[in-house]
């Protein structure tokens, strides 16, 4: 099988099984996928809706259905030409009694065969963890959790165990610490250690104290835990899989998959969690082309497809060294996003926010706050742990042993505070130029911060944790000091991902708002715009067989609600929605009592959201379909401000807030009384959505025409506006898709337009799209891309690029910015007459040529003097893509 073409990822779980895929492939193969993309396929945790949380690498999970379902699947793809993709989680595992591996270490303590497989700090600063493993499970402090009968020992009869329940959960008991009775029965044992009754309390402590493990309330986990965590989740457990024996039993299933032909390639989950990446994605090339040659025939000697999950700052590319084709798309989908969104409206966006948040602040400071929230709060205990590891290398040497733990950990605070990218890949070749300017980039930031204190200078401290961080390099060194160096450096690489996503994603994302669809995974929401050149010039570098994705399981809003939400960048858009915001938030000022209003804040991005994620096809006078609108929206609304951590959090929910921001929105959603919103809110949807569509379908050939392999989200071929996880995981009605495209085979441009609402012409274009990617495989693959110049008055409003292979072209052409320009019938269509003289310079070769518009079927006939008229290219669709025949 070869490189894929296209992909559609699939988010598979115990109600979307590997057979459910199986019974689609027609349908993918018709809508010209050549693989699935698939999430984890291991054994993960019962129930698991998503497969990262695994707990046996080397089966697959039994609730997908096994081993035999993937073999039926991978079959029936090979029947249509067709391959498989997996994703896999070498970072972290599931810290729970289904994990074989994870039960034995906290059985046996450092006595167990997987004691050093999972990253465990086992000597730490705290005595009484020394040998333990703290876990952070009850949902109350120990004591009281203790007194009130949460914690029991119990026995399990069927296999001869005894085990401890705390919380519903189930843990081991360390062999000879409960002896079962000669003389007494089982039950007078149990009834020794039952916890209703003091005596038998202090008997049960006392059996825990001896354990591996130490029992505790969930909030310790940020300031004590003493093991690595999957970011701030504490039942996912990091994996030290640089460790070549669990890099083998991690990798082991995966690689007999491959051999046997089920899979194609793997999707490598969080790389940036790994110690070195670098050497890990090497190793696993090396191993999966070894494999290779074992392959069934037709499969031999294929390159095997490795791509990895990996956020990358604007100005970040992907490091040269990884020996994998490229990152899942989140660069594409910010860039996408972008170069759709329109500089002229942001004076007037920015405004607006800054008066709604009554806070100045550009985004840059607001995930500076979010980053030491984080360090304080959430990742406590992961800053202590890099800043006892640099103490230790201080204290490895006469000439800086007089730093102290406190100013390392204060100095430590400072350079993470502004780290610019994810993490560093700094190994023992030293840092690579990213790495160096990425350490720069923090120092400077630090230094700024620091220079002016007067009560403490920590800026020389700063540069010595530099050096110590591999600014310098190692040397001569004696070796307990270059291992405490080596140690500093992973704790230090590992935690900044963490501590990115969290601050970003997972925080500041949900603080600052000036325009919710830049607030996206892998975008800079202080970035608002991207011009058409810098866009071109990255999608040119980026490789040719990375995933290019607008929509992913991890994304905050469907790629057609930030495609709607950036029409509201266009200037005069922008100046009437600034109005309209300012005028309703004043109105809830006067007709909300102060106790119950929620922030300004909170209520522009809940405006925001309910216009950019209105249903095309929901009437504001459809009161169940409004209610079921309301509820998905009030859902993510909860979530939301749980994660901005102002006045709410899910560590302590105000309760009081929450409700008074639901009722909010329930008064704003009703229909002609209080607060009225209802037909504004429908208003504004209407509004956007022609103008948004455009941007959509523009956003939709953009994938399809850049170099990359474009990546599908489950269920995007139709409209997708869905909200945040779970919202982007409901079910999808692929027998409605099926139908829409047999219906659309056929159907013209006039008939797709008059029905855009429905979704049909979205799944038209990438039909269509896809097909002229399979017919011009070659061309996708290796073909350069070269923009193409527009003159004219409306030059600015169109983006244009030529994919040439030899003789061979593709024209893309989309429109931007075009919220002033429709037609005005309500369908997505620009007004030619508002091209005016606006054209495109085509190479010489093509004057006089006709080109075939693969989406609207029609012929474009190129001018004498090489030049296309804006009106001709875009004469039936908003979008074209024009082959040479």
């Amino acid at each position: 099988m070869s490189l894929p073409r296209s992909t559609v990822r699939l988010q598979l779980h115990r109600r979307y099984t590997l057979c459910h895929a199986c019974e689609q492939v027609p349908y993918f193969s018709a809508l010209g996928i050549s693989h699935l993309y698939v999430s984890p396929i291991t054994r993960a945790r019962a129930g698991s809706a998503h497969g990262y949380d695994v707990v046996d690498h080397g089966t697959v999970n039994p609730e997908l259905g096994g081993i035999e379902a993937l073999r039926a699947l991978a079959a029936r793809l090979r029947e249509y030409g067709m391959g498989l993709i997996a994703d896999i989680v070498p970072n972290h595992m599931a810290a729970s009694a289904e994990n074989d591996w994870w039960w034995t270490v906290l059985k046996t303590g450092r006595d167990s065969p997987h004691a050093s497989w999972f990253d465990i700090d086992w000597d730490p600063p705290d005595s009484a963890l020394r040998g333990k493993i703290l876990l952070p499970v009850l949902a109350q402090q120990y004591g009281p959790a203790l007194e009130s009968g949460a914690i029991a020992l119990r026995f399990d009869e069927e296999n001869g165990n005894f085990f401890i329940q705390a919380n519903g959960a189930h843990y081991p008991v360390a062999p000879g610490t409960v002896r079962p009775p000669r003389g007494g029965s089982m039950q007078n044992l149990l009834a020794a250690h039952d916890a209703t009754h003091p005596v038998s309390r202090q008997r049960l402590h006392r059996l825990l104290e001896r354990q591996h493990y130490r029992l505790a309330w969930w909030r310790c986990a940020s300031d004590a835990v003493n093991w690595r965590r999957f970011f701030e989740i504490g039942d996912l457990v990091g994996v030290r899989v640089e460790d070549p024996a669990v890099f083998d039993a991690v990798h082991a299933g995966v690689l007999a998959l491959y051999e046997e032909g089920l899979i194609d390639g793997v999707r490598i989950d969080h790389v940036d969690g790994l110690a070195d990446p670098t050497a890990y994605c090497r190793r696993l090339r090396a191993r999966l082309e070894a494999g290779s040659a074992r392959r069934p025939p037709g499969l031999r000697g294929q390159p095997p497809y490795m791509v990895v999950e990996k956020i990358l700052a604007p100005d970040e590319t992907l490091d040269p060294r990884w020996p994998v084709h490229g990152t899942t798309g989140y660069d594409f989908m910010n860039d996408a996003g972008a170069v759709l969104h329109a500089p002229q409206g942001e004076a007037a966006l920015t405004r607006l926010w800054e008066r709604v948040a009554d806070d100045p602040s550009p985004y840059p400071a607001v995930v500076e706050r979010a980053r030491r929230l984080m360090l304080e709060r959430h990742f406590a205990a992961e800053h202590h742990a890099a800043a006892r590891a640099l103490l230790d290398v201080a204290r490895a040497d006469p000439a800086t042993r007089d730093w102290g733990g406190h100013g390392i950990w204060r100095a430590l605070g400072e350079l993470l505070a502004g780290f610019p990218v994810y993490r560093t890949y700094i190994d023992a070749q030293g840092r690579s130029p990213a790495d160096t300017a990425a350490f720069e980039h923090a120092l400077g930031a630090a230094h700024d911060r620091l220079h002016g204190q007067h009560d403490g200078d920590d800026v020389a401290l700063v540069y010595q944790l530099d050096a110590w961080l591999g600014g310098e390099p190692a040397g001569q060194e004696p070796e307990a000091r270059r291992h405490a160096r080596q140690t500093a450096l992973r704790k230090f690489q590992q935690l900044t991902p963490a501590l990115a996503a969290k601050a970003a994603e997972d925080t500041a994302f949900y603080r600052y708002g000036r325009l919710l669809s830049r607030n996206e995974v892998g975008a800079d929401p202080g970035l608002l715009s991207l011009d058409a050149e810098t866009f071109l010039q990255r999608c040119a570098a980026r490789p040719p067989h990375a995933m290019v994705a607008t929509a992913t399981h991890d994304h905050k809003r469907g790629e057609d609600v930030r495609a709607r939400l950036a029409v509201l960048s266009e200037a005069a858009v922008a100046r009437d929605w600034s109005q309209a915001a300012e005028q309703w938030l004043d109105e809830d000022a006067r007709r909300v009592p102060a106790a119950e209003l929620p922030a300004a804040a909170d209520r522009y991005m809940l405006y925001q959201c309910l216009v950019g994620a209105w249903p095309p096809d929901l009437a504001q006078d459809d009161e169940a379909g409004v209610r079921a609108y309301v509820e998905r929206v009030g859902a993510w609304q909860a979530k939301a401000l749980r994660e901005a951590k102002l006045r709410t959090s899910w560590f302590t929910p105000h309760v009081g807030y929450e409700r008074a921001c639901r009722l909010f929105l329930d008064a704003v959603m009703q229909a002609g009384d209080g607060l009225a919103r209802l037909p504004a809110m429908a208003g504004w949807a209407q509004r956007l959505a022609p103008a948004g569509a455009v941007n959509g379908l523009a956003q939709a050939v953009l994938r399809l025409g850049v170099p990359g392999i474009p990546d599908l989200y489950q269920g995007t071929e139709f409209w997708d506006f869905s909200l945040v996880d779970p919202d982007n995981r409901r079910p999808v009605d692929y027998a409605a898709r099926e139908a829409a495209l047999r219906a659309s085979d056929d159907a013209g441009p006039a008939e797709l337009l008059a029905d855009w609402r429905s979704g049909r012409i979205k799944q038209a274009v990438l039909c269509r799209g896809l097909a002229l990617r399979r017919e011009c495989a070659g061309l996708f693959a290796r073909g350069a891309l070269l923009p193409l110049r527009a003159q004219g008055a409306a030059a600015g409003h169109v983006l244009a690029f030529e994919r040439r292979l030899q003789s061979q072209s593709v024209i893309v052409v989309v429109p931007r910015h075009c919220a002033g320009r429709l037609a005005g019938d309500g369908r997505p269509m620009p007004d030619p007459a508002a091209w005016r003289d606006t054209s495109l310079a085509l190479p010489r070769r093509l004057a006089g040529r006709t080109l075939f518009d693969v989406l609207s079927r029609q012929p474009r006939r190129i001018d004498a003097d090489g030049t296309l008229a804006a009106a001709e290219a875009l004469r039936d669709l908003p979008v074209a893509m024009l082959a040479t025949r």
